[in-house]
């Protein structure tokens, strides 16, 4: 079994980005791709917001040109999702469907995913009118009616953020008052672009075809439902890491992300680092995703020297 250098967790900006960077110091990375190859960026249409492309790009042709300059150097690329991950041994083993592979580092950049209603239509229209990241899609939705579904810090911060481009921004929560601490509920409710309804849930996505036009919602007290007309529909309900391999092994703050050492990507195992959207959860952006792949690269490759 051939002993490699590095041994890469995700095929997201992250991961790519590290692939990139240790593939030109020598390193020939491996990538397990992971069963979403390409990351959140595959769920998305237009990215108008990342460095160099002034005219925007697909989501799928943005990550598929991160993969081609990755490989150019060397990357090599295992499809497939890691069924197992073992940090207590040197060298590391990590196991995919048809292969084990070992090696003396591994970077973990397995990202996060959206936290999803499972409405019908949610699916079907995600980026094209369902979004999980006003950051990244509030601007397409300029003087459009939006609608946001979410009842804590992170909905109303998505919310108010919305305001700037929609014409109004309605918010559906399930309960009579917002879970979000105090103040970002009060900045919320005094915006006066902003409009709440209360003691409802959204129970379907409608749409032509290609975009949203509408939701269906429930108020859950009178069971009466409405139909809100919308060509944005954000669900701000959190996002999930993706640390079910090493949540065993390596620490997550509250919300389950990992922890890492000072402003490094090391974790708390020598030689095991991290990257993206599975420690970040405060940006969670394709460029920060890409500049924490870089950082975790560069820590990785000066700790491969130090050691051999």
């Amino acid at each position: 079994m051939p002993l490699h250098d590095v041994v890469i967790l995700g095929s997201g900006p992250a991961g790519l980005t590290a692939a990139l960077y240790t593939a030109r110091a020598g390193l020939k990375p491996v990538v397990v791709e992971g069963l979403t190859a390409g990351g959140q960026l595959m769920q998305t249409t237009d990215v108008e917001n990342y460095p160099g492309f002034p005219e925007g790009i697909m989501g799928p042709e943005l990550m598929e040109l991160f993969k081609k300059q990755a490989a150019r150097f060397g990357t090599t690329f295992v499809p497939g999702d890691a069924m197992s991950v073992d940090l207590h041994t040197r060298p590391f083993t990590v196991k995919t469907e048809e292969d084990t592979l070992e090696a003396r580092a591994v970077i973990i950049a397995t990202g996060a995913s959206p936290k999803t209603l499972g409405l019908p239509g949610e699916k079907e229209y995600a980026g094209r009118g369902v979004s999980y990241c006003a950051t990244c899609d509030g601007f397409f939705f300029r003087n459009k009616e939006i609608v946001v579904v979410g009842g804590g810090d992170t909905a109303m911060e998505e919310a108010n953020f919305l305001t700037r481009f929609g014409a109004r921004v309605t918010v559906v929560h399930r309960r009579d008052s917002f879970r979000a601490s105090k103040i970002m509920a009060d900045r919320l409710l005094a915006n006066p672009k902003v409009r709440v309804l209360w003691d409802s849930a959204v129970t379907e996505v409608k749409g032509d075809g290609t975009r949203v036009h509408s939701v269906v919602v429930k108020n859950l007290k009178t069971a009466a439902s409405t139909e809100e007309p919308c060509v944005g529909f954000f669900v701000a309900i959190g996002h999930r890491p993706n640390t079910a391999l090493v949540k065993t092994v390596l620490p997550t703050n509250a919300e389950g992300y990992l922890t890492l050492q000072g402003h490094s990507s090391h974790t708390n195992i020598e030689g095991v680092f991290a990257a993206g959207d599975v420690h970040d959860h405060v940006y969670r952006q394709a460029v920060t995703a890409a500049g924490a792949g870089c950082r975790a690269a560069i820590d990785c490759e000066r700790w491969l020297a130090s050691k051999h």
